[in-house]
């Protein structure tokens, strides 16, 4: 299969972050299916509020040219052939942030006492983050499959400029950082 068509059958989880309501369900679904209990520092996506009352989801969107990947010197991370998500080899880890650094929206994060870097593996193709969110009546995590190669970049962006462009939109003015 080529890359073109690879990207073609890729998914990935878009995100609208006004209808976020902030219930952080999302972070306690993903924590208890990849660790077995609630740690939402451990969770793959985070809930930020920078801003009072601008929620923000943040989560991994599966760059095609995997800067974190790339960047990772000791082959801890690869990626899963089905779904196209970045997979993360805890045992060959040495938390050295290389990942994060290369990370356009700065998404893995190592949570104290994992040992490891945590990035969203899309659940082998079943988000329980989206599944909740959905069940929650927000809908602010939506599953996709296609591509998206022309605006993934819209969406790899660090939480505090998601915040800034999500206060735009919601009241209409800028704030000062």
């Amino acid at each position: 299969m080529s890359e073109e068509a690879k990207s073609e059958e890729r998914i990935w989880i878009l995100i609208t972050p006004d209808k976020c309501s902030g219930c952080r369900l999302c972070e306690v679904a993903c924590s208890l299916e990849h660790e077995g209990i609630i740690w939402p520092e451990a969770s793959r996506i985070r809930i930020y509020e920078l801003l009072p009352g601008v929620n923000v989801p943040h989560t991994c969107v599966q760059c095609p040219d995997y800067p974190c990947v790339n960047a990772c010197n000791f082959g801890a991370l690869t990626v899963d052939e089905n779904t196209g998500a970045v997979l993360v080899n805890e045992e060959k880890c040495t938390e050295c942030g290389a990942c994060v650094l290369a990370c356009p929206g700065k998404v893995p994060r190592i949570p104290a006492g994992k040992g490891s870097v945590v990035i969203c593996d899309l659940c082998g193709g079943n988000p329980k983050c989206v599944e909740v969110c959905h069940e929650a009546g927000h809908d602010a995590l939506t599953l996709v499959r296609g591509n998206y190669r022309s605006i993934y970049r819209t969406f790899a962006k660090e939480p505090v400029e998601k915040s800034m462009d999500l206060a735009r939109k919601m009241y209409g003015e800028e704030f000062v950082r």
